[in-house]
This record gives C-alpha cells, structure tokens and sequence, in this order.
C-alpha cells in the first residue's frame, strides 16, 4: 500500500472504483489500495497490512506505530484518554502522521474496558474495513517482593498485562474470522520464560500472556489466524519510569537484606538496556513474513539469558504432552513453528 496523503484517511476495500496503474497485472485503488491478480486471475491485496496497537502513547507502542507506518501499513495507535492525560502523546503522533504523511490514526482504546476495547476495535474495521494485525503491547512493570504487593495492586497488573489482551483478541476474532486471515501479536518479555526475584508479580503477567497466546495458536491456526509471542529483553522504555512499586512497605521491611533485591534488579536492567529500535524492526519483520510461516516465539534480546534454550525445550515437550493427548495430527499446522527469528 502506497502512504495514505491525508492523515487520518483509510481506505476501505468495500469500493468498487478502480484506476490502472502502469505496473503489469497491477491497479490501483482509488484509496491507496494496490491490487494484483494472482496466476489464477484472481484479485488479492498486497502485503501492506492494517495494524492495531495498544499502548501507543509511549514506549514499545509509539515505536511500532511509527515504524510500521512508514512502511506503509495503516496504523491504529490506540492509548488511553487521547484527549486528557495523553492528549500531548496523541498531538505528537497526529503531527508526525501529517508532517510525513504516514497512514497513522489515533483512537482511544482502554484495555481494562470491554466496552473502550469495542468501540476502538469497530472504529477501525469501519474506517479501514478489517484489521489484519493485533499488537497487544499495553502493559506496565510491578515492583516489589511477592507479599508486600497488595491483592488489589494485583489484580489491577492482571487487568491490563492479561485481561487486556484477552478483551482485545475477542474484540478482534470476528473480524478476523470473516476474514480467514490475521496475526494476533502478543507483546510479551524475557520474563514471560525466567523469574526475577522482586519481579514475581510482572513475571506471573507474562507467564499467563504466554499460555494464552500459545492456546490460541493451536485453537486458531485452522481458520488461518495466526497467534505470535514477542519476548523482549531490556530495552530503553519508558517502563521502568513508569513501575508501579509494592505498596506494603511494612512487609518489606521484614526481609532484612531480601528488601534490596528490587533495586538491584531495576539497577541491572537499567544499565544493560538496548536500542528499542531492535525490538521495532523485529515486529515489522514479523508483520512481512507471508501468512503461514510465522514462528510462534521471537526472543529479541541484548542478552541472552538462555531463553532460546528453554523456548526449544518448550517446544519439544509441547509436541509430546500433544502427542499424549491425541491432538498432534489436528496441531501438525504447529510442526516446526515454535521458536524462531527474524
């Protein structure tokens, strides 16, 4: 797809008017659209996709919305309260759209509100008329050791690290199913496979994510939809500024020397931070491989961690616990797709 000229404008592929182009077996649509007909005389869309992503005010969000953007993909950069408490993050992005003419839109999209998610999500599929790539990116980071972090601190961290999701690809799946095609991306971390100590919490989020994502590649592979893990290691975000820290102070103080295990830990990952541009181009890499050929899992880390090994392992004994249970021939889509890089 050729960059959208007016910011905010998405074509539809409802529209029957059509202009040639001077490419062979290639046209146009008078969208932005560009067409081609396949060796069997039929008409199939080019490779430029319709990309929605949470937590896009800042950070990993931000990041992809501008990179794939200007490769052209249409870009739904979803964030909380656009107007209010993010309205500078959102008048920045809408700026940057028009100043270099990317095919990025702003939408308001909380993912702890299942009614925010399905506005945002029907906002989309009205205006471009199908989403292809769900990024589940919105998340924040729990500090703390494990009992001092309250119930409720919990179960907020779960409502956006874990529910969020969940509400996005339920808002999504319809869409995607009328359209038989789809990449529910998962913006996971490192700490989705390892446990940090005073991270038990953020870790638990991952953990969770994980499964699910992986349940869904199983569950959703048949109908062409495809379910995708990005695992980061540190990078240079925001996150680590905006960490939510224990509440529980008093139980803290109960750990003697335990008590300096979150500071270590932020201290670390602080100083052997990477370039997020790394983790950017991995996701756009992963929206251009051809549908079907996705991996499962992407570890993009500056450090290795021995991730990839447990990702392989992973995969060995996935294959076995699905041979046990009699869906290894109905999960043989899986085969080979379970770690990979780009």
């Amino acid at each position: 797809m050729d960059h959208l000229r007016a910011p905010g404008h998405f074509p539809s592929r409802q529209s029957a008017e059509f202009i040639f182009c001077t490419q062979p077996l290639c046209f146009r649509h008078q969208s932005g659209f560009r067409y081609r007909h396949n060796r069997q005389g039929r008409i199939t869309m080019n490779s430029k996709q319709v990309v929605l992503i949470t937590g896009s005010s800042t950070g990993f969000g931000r990041l992809f919305a501008e990179t794939l953007a200007r490769k052209g993909h249409t870009v739904f950069a979803t964030m909380r309260d656009p107007v209010g408490r993010n309205a500078k993050n959102a008048s920045e992005i809408r700026t940057l759209a028009e100043q270099e003419s990317l095919p990025i839109q702003v939408l308001e999209l909380d993912v702890t509100d299942d009614a925010s998610v399905g506005r945002a999500v029907d906002a989309a599929v009205a205006k471009a008329g199908r989403i292809d790539v769900a990024i589940n990116n919105a998340g924040y980071y729990l500090s703390g050791l494990a009992e001092a972090v309250t119930t409720e601190q919990a179960q907020r961290l779960m409502d956006t690290n874990f529910l969020g999701p969940v509400r996005v690809n339920r808002a999504v799946l319809p869409h995607m199913r009328r359209q038989r095609s789809g990449v529910l991306m998962h913006i996971s971390s490192g700490a989705g496979r390892v446990i940090l100590p005073s991270a038990g919490f953020y870790c638990a989020s991952k953990f969770a994510l994980e499964a699910l994502a992986e349940a869904y590649s199983y569950e959703l592979a048949a109908q062409g939809i495809e379910s995708v893990i990005v695992e980061p290691g540190q990078y240079e975000t925001p996150v680590f500024g905006n960490t939510v820290t224990a509440a529980d102070q008093a139980r803290t103080n109960t750990y003697g020397a335990a008590k300096e295990f979150p500071a270590k830990v932020n201290a670390a990952l602080s100083s052997t931070a990477g370039n997020a541009q790394e983790v950017a181009d991995t996701v756009l890499r992963i929206i251009e491989i051809p549908a079907g050929e996705r991996q499962l899992r992407y570890f993009v880390s500056p450090q290795k961690f021995g991730v990839d090994e447990i990702n392989a392992l992973s995969r060995r004994v996935q294959a076995n616990v699905l041979e046990a249970f009699g869906l290894a021939a109905d999960t043989k889509f899986l085969k080979g797709k379970a770690v990979g890089s780009v």
